[in-house]
């Protein structure tokens, strides 16, 4: 008992007992932390990089370079991230025919959504970017429409027309129009910026934002019954407005005017 006593009063037997404590903390962590699972994650992100990797050569590399760094016939990708990448090839934007008009338009995609996933999983790879959006950021849980509209019409209404039909641009170019794009897509348009449209990061339109932008879309251009503003004469907004009261309305004027002309004078000679 004297002798157990000494070494508990040893100088070290503090430092004994706390390597002891660490070592048994670590050893029943090791024993039951998932580690599996991250294990697992980690490499199954692994084979996506690969499979993308090995889509990408077969229907990118000839234009955007073998790494990705671009070439004469296409930019770099290096740091578009994952949204790009889905927004492109999602629409089948990408990959582009071999001649390219003025705008490469919207076409049916030839890639499964699972490939599209592994292409933007290996571009996502090659250097940070915008992430692809969750449904939480596009979906319409919590969306204020009526903002929505107010930001649209500030910041898209000029070239995608005031409900999203589009319109033309110069030198061949066009905003195409937003009815039928899945949410998805919109968010990540805004999100990237994809050829002539500009960019609107969060610093510019915070994620609420843009939920809100994409509320509206839907409320204009989603399947509704009933138009509360009544004939709404292709949603092409004030000319096409102005173009019906000028041909339809003034045109009915006209001729009411010369019928009733034509009956004041066939009772004058009467």
């Amino acid at each position: 008992m004297k002798k157990l006593s000494a070494r508990r009063r040893h100088p070290l037997a503090a430092v004994v007992v706390l390597l002891l404590a660490l070592a048994a903390t670590g050893g029943l962590y090791a024993a039951f932390a998932p580690a599996g699972k991250a294990q697992a994650d980690e490499t199954s992100q692994s084979l996506t990089i690969k499979e993308g990797k090995k889509l990408y050569e077969v229907g990118c590399a000839s234009c955007h370079g073998t790494g990705g760094q671009g070439s004469s016939d296409g930019p770099s990708l290096v740091g578009v991230g994952a949204a790009a990448v889905d927004f492109q090839v999602g629409t089948g934007r990408m990959p582009a025919a071999t001649s390219q008009g003025a705008q490469i338009p919207r076409k049916k995609n030839i890639y499964s959504q699972a490939q599209i996933d592994q292409l933007a999983a290996y571009v996502a790879s090659l250097g940070a970017g915008p992430a692809v959006p969750t449904e939480q950021q596009y979906g319409p849980a919590g969306a204020d429409t009526a903002k929505g509209g107010e930001l649209f019409r500030t910041n898209c209404a000029q070239c995608h027309n005031f409900t999203g039909k589009g319109g033309a641009l110069t030198k061949g170019k066009f905003a195409p129009s937003l009815e039928g794009v899945a949410p998805k897509h919109i968010y990540e348009a805004m999100q990237t910026g994809p050829q002539n449209m500009p960019s609107f990061p969060d610093t510019t339109l915070s994620e609420k934002n843009k939920k809100d932008i994409i509320a509206y879309l839907n409320a204009v251009n989603g399947d509704k019954t009933e138009n509360p503003g009544g004939l709404e004469l292709g949603g092409l907004g004030p000319v096409s407005e102005g173009l019906f009261g000028w041909i339809f309305g003034l045109g009915t004027l006209i001729v009411v005017a010369v019928w009733v002309a034509a009956r004041t004078a066939k009772a004058k000679k009467s």
